[in-house]
């Protein structure tokens, strides 16, 4: 695991974007294609913001969803309005390129088996993304991996639904997927995710978090998300 401190959110955010747009850069001259899994958060629009703000041949860019809650379409606590808003839409990404997690259909079982067909169909058998971005709960979850959720024992499929959490189901990626990434991206921001961090940092199993493979991870946050991490 790579860890890179930064003094701000805004820093991290621009240091998450150039991380990004470097292996897409990569990718596209290796396998003319790139696979972006994006996470929601205040940090990660900023970085989505900035991000729109390279050159790339962005039709050869591929957007899949991390997790995204059960809500209808336009609902402002889904994730995809705001990759749109900050991204997708700025870029003039193409729409058959934004693979959106399929929340409305009343069968949410089959419409996490779709996007696992959906998957495939963008990186392959036993799918390998480029990068996954993930972020950091206060009570150490991350996607929508969370504490004591059956989702976290899922061994055998790459999408799953989990329990009602805050209020909301939710559709994720699950360790599988997440753990065959070529890069896995954490961008991290606040003092309150100090003591979370610091516990995924030293791999343990006990939060979901702890559970990402950590071979290809690297860490961007600031030095508040870092703090007891430094302590030590």
């Amino acid at each position: 695991m790579e860890i890179c401190q930064f003094a701000t959110p805004d820093d991290v955010a621009t240091a998450g974007a150039e991380f990004i747009y470097s292996r897409a850069r990569e990718a596209i001259d290796e396998r003319k294609q790139f696979t972006l899994a994006l996470s929601g958060g205040s940090t990660p629009w900023r970085m989505l913001s900035e991000l729109a703000e390279f050159e790339l041949p962005w039709e050869r860019v591929k957007i899949v969803q991390v997790d995204e809650r059960v809500a209808p379409d336009g609902d402002p606590e889904r994730n995809l309005v705001h990759i749109q808003k900050e991204f997708a839409d700025r870029i003039s990404l193409p729409p058959e390129n934004l693979y959106a997690m399929p929340v409305v259909d009343e069968n949410l079982d089959e419409g996490a088996r779709q996007y696992e067909r959906a998957l495939i169909q963008v990186a392959g058998e036993a799918p390998v993304l480029d990068i996954v971005h993930l972020g950091l709960g206060g009570d150490g979850h991350t996607a929508s991996l969370v504490p004591n959720d059956p989702v976290l024992e899922t061994a055998n499929r790459d999408v799953d639904i989990t329990k009602p959490y805050s209020g909301r189901r939710r559709m994720t990626l699950t360790y599988p997927i997440i753990n065959r990434a070529r890069h896995i991206l954490w961008l991290i921001t606040g003092e309150e995710k100090a003591e979370m961090l610091n516990r995924t940092i030293q791999a343990d199993y006990d939060i979901p978090a702890g559970r990402v493979n950590q071979q290809q991870a690297t860490v961007v946050a600031d030095a508040a998300a870092l703090s007891r991490h430094l302590q030590k």
